[in-house]
């Protein structure tokens, strides 16, 4: 059973989510014909995580038990279908609606991280985001978010660097956390001043650049500029009952299965720990930080509750959100929204204050 509500979802945006979902189930077809997974029913595990995703949002089973019904061979499948769907997912919109032509994309190694730079034509000379890509832990690339950062980088005329941190099961907390840290490290290394750094990410990413302003701050490293988190997880004690209630008006999390996602992720950590849930972390001291979230998606709770304690602990945070959007509207094909364009002139609003451009 699926836990969406299709009738509840605004037409255009519904329209925009079936025509995505098309082109991943097109690649999802194409992984199972790969000889490599004949030996799988992909029907027989889709309606078992179908299965087990009711259950958790029924609240019938907890996140530990739910992901200990799937087997690891099984969650390896998962993760290698979804991975390889959403990467071809993203070439082919890529293909589709093209980036502009003057914004270059340049790959390159931070020591031992893969990234990417999205290079506007006339940069804002020495100021960077440091960008950190969303999928639940689990998935995404610069690739996946590639789009997005165009959008920011064309609005903004800052340089994006999106690296590629490594991803659960195969690599849990706190290797991507890890990752993240040395990447900003390699920035103040290589000549970039931390005040004309800004962190941000989406989704599992904006939970990413909340603790890697968390883990900065505790090993006395300068902090950056600024963060800008879309969407961010920021509890993975799912405390909050609008994480379950919002399940019915969010195309993007609702029916993949994210159950399984945060165990992965946490591999038995305390889900209180403040480098993995940044809601329970001491957050005085931070710079400013702009999130933005859609009210009718599951984490919207997450983005309210951490801005609110973030400014009572004296922090410039700042919550600006929509009605009626997805999880990461920002990075939908933008130009078809008028919401999604008016979020990312607001970023290039708030990198602007901050570098005082």
């Amino acid at each position: 059973m699926t836990i969406l509500d299709r009738k509840k979802i605004r037409p255009d945006i519904l329209k925009i989510w079936d025509e995505g979902f098309k082109e991943i189930m097109k690649f999802i077809l194409q992984f199972t014909e790969l000889e490599e997974n004949k030996q799988f029913n992909f029907l027989k595990i889709y309606k078992k995580v179908l299965d087990l995703n009711e259950l958790f949002f029924k609240k019938k089973a907890g996140m530990v038990e739910l992901h200990d019904k799937l087997t690891g061979e099984e969650r390896n499948y998962i993760t290698g279908l979804l991975r390889y769907a959403i990467e071809h997912s993203a070439i082919q919109e890529l293909e589709d609606y093209p980036i502009p032509k003057e914004i270059e994309i340049k790959s390159t190694m931070l020591e031992k991280i893969p990234a990417e730079w999205v290079l506007p034509s006339d940069p804002i000379e020495d100021h960077i985001i440091l960008y950190l890509h969303g999928g639940g832990w689990i998935l995404g690339s610069p690739l996946t978010c590639r789009r997005l950062n165009s959008s920011i980088v064309e609005a903004t005329r800052l340089k994006i660097l999106s690296i590629d941190y490594r991803l659960a099961p195969e690599h849990p907390f706190p290797v991507p956390l890890e990752d993240c840290v040395n990447a900003y490290k390699w920035l103040l290394a290589n000549g970039f001043k931390s005040d004309h750094i800004i962190i941000a990410g989406d989704s599992a990413g904006g939970n990413l650049t909340l603790t890697t302003l968390l883990k900065i701050r505790d090993l006395g490293i300068d902090l950056p500029a600024g963060a800008i988190c879309l969407s961010p997880a920021t509890d993975f004690t799912l405390a909050d009952d609008s994480y379950f209630k919002n399940a019915e008006t969010d195309p993007s999390l609702a029916d993949v299965g994210v159950f399984w996602w945060y165990v992965a992720y946490l591999a038995g950590e305390d889900p209180r720990n403040p480098y993995i849930s940044p809601l329970f972390a001491d957050l005085k001291g931070l710079p400013p930080i702009l999130v933005q979230a859609s009210s009718c998606e599951m984490l919207y709770s997450d983005a309210t509750r951490f801005v609110e304690k973030a400014k009572k602990a004296g922090t410039n945070a700042i919550l600006q959100s929509w009605d009626d959007m997805s999880h990461v509207f920002q990075g939908l094909i933008y130009e078809l929204i008028p919401e999604a364009k008016d979020a990312i002139s607001k970023i290039a609003d708030f990198t602007n204050l901050l570098f005082k451009i």
